[in-house]
């Protein structure tokens, strides 16, 4: 039985402008079936700075890893960059 991985990512706006909602909505397009968005938050950084926080599940045996996910994200024009905190096999 394949496990799955729990990865915590904080995605970083380009712009404090951006709107961290439709960003989420673009991310869950972008994403393959296999990398499923399990929960958000949107927290406050700093100066109207918001970041937004996502748990997503992905294979264990996921070809480019949590990588994978974070390169996909990153191509994204309101994306400045993102960031992986946890990484957990469940």
């Amino acid at each position: 039985m394949s496990k799955k991985v729990m990865v915590q990512l904080k995605v970083l706006p380009e712009d404090i402008d951006t709107d961290l909602e439709e960003l989420l909505k673009k991310i869950g397009t972008i994403l393959p079936e296999d990398i499923g968005i399990y929960k958000y938050d949107i927290q406050p950084v700093a100066f109207g700075l918001k970041v937004l926080k996502l748990t997503v599940f992905m294979p264990e045996n996921k070809e480019g890893g949590p990588d994978s996910a974070v390169e996909l994200i990153e191509k994204l024009e309101d994306v400045q960059r993102v960031e992986i905190g946890l990484v957990s096999l469940i």
